[in-house]
């Protein structure tokens, strides 16, 4: 099939894209600069925020990815507006090329209260490709385990930097990580699997029940690394999360939003998805283990 992968540069699409060539896909890439792309693939250049270049990228495309997330925004209006924005301007690029099936990854909602600022954007993304396209599938994840996944690379630093790891109320809530090669095999066989079509929203996750306190404390255990924990019963995110991006190097403008759905537990609606798609699950453990394994080829762990 040809396919249409965007968000190639981000931890995701780089892992997605060896793997549907692999499979005999043709390949075509779309963003705002190719050179960010850590793998070698024909590019279109353009920016789904405008819909500048999706005429061009969708066209003579069988299925496409839709991987584009916007967490920091590119101006005033916030990441909200652009998210919303890039998927309404790829449904209508979509419909004009005859595409039927879209992939999206979005986020778990969480059930029983309102979801935060992202996951309520990554939610009306989802609605917006299911209303327009009419083979599309939405999957939605929580903390992706990686080298690249910036989720990930934050715990890792929090864990590296910090002597004492201080962690608010919202240790004590749960979620189910999921190993990026996992997510990489939900996506392909999204993409290919004949009863996967026709408006379906999954939810994908790890075998693994964690809370977010037991997961840093356990990758802290896989580094070799002792590190005290001292809790606290405030959540406090305005105030924390700006000396928790400082400490892990990364945008204060990602961790905001992302502590911010921080506020209750994160599970999957049902574990339909990994039957239904034939996806084998990884441990947290050895998703850990092989995630620290490819950061060490290239980078080095200061705690290690």
């Amino acid at each position: 099939m040809r396919i249409l992968l965007t968000g190639a540069s981000g931890s995701i699409g780089a892992a997605l894209a060896p793997a549907l060539s692999a499979a005999g896909h043709a390949v075509r890439g779309f963003g705002r600069d190719p050179a960010r792309v850590p793998v070698s693939l024909p590019f279109v250049r353009g920016d789904a925020i405008t819909g500048a270049g999706l005429d061009e990228a969708l066209d003579g495309i069988d299925v496409a990815y839709f991987l584009i997330h916007s967490m920091e925004g590119s101006g005033r209006a916030g990441f909200e507006h652009d998210e919303r924005a890039a998927a309404e301007n790829f449904v209508a690029a979509a419909g004009r090329a005859g595409v039927r099936r879209v992939v999206y990854l979005g986020g778990l909602v969480p059930q029983g209260r309102v979801p935060s600022r992202h996951l309520r954007s990554r939610l009306a993304v989802e609605r917006i490709l299911l209303a327009g396209l009419p083979e599309a599938v939405a999957l939605r994840a929580s903390i992706v385990i990686g080298a690249r996944s910036r989720s990930f690379r934050f715990m890792v630093h929090l864990v590296e930097r910090m002597s004492v790891l201080t962690l608010p109320a919202w240790r004590e809530y749960r979620t189910q990580p999921i190993d990026v090669r996992d997510v990489g095999s939900f996506l392909l066989a999204a993409a290919t699997t004949p009863h996967a079509a026709g408006g379906l929203s999954l939810d994908i996750a790890g075998p693994d029940v964690l809370t977010y306190g037991q997961m840093i404390e356990r990758i802290a255990d896989i580094m070799l690394v002792r590190r005290p924990t001292l809790r606290f019963g405030r959540n406090a995110t305005p105030l924390v999360a700006p000396i928790a991006a400082a400490i892990a190097g990364e945008d204060p403008g990602f961790i905001a939003p992302l502590m911010e759905s921080l506020a209750g537990d994160l599970l999957p609606r049902d574990t339909r998805a990994a039957g239904l798609l034939g996806v084998r699950l990884h441990s947290f453990d050895r998703a850990v283990e092989r995630a620290l394994r490819e950061w060490e080829a290239s980078e080095t762990l200061a705690a290690r």
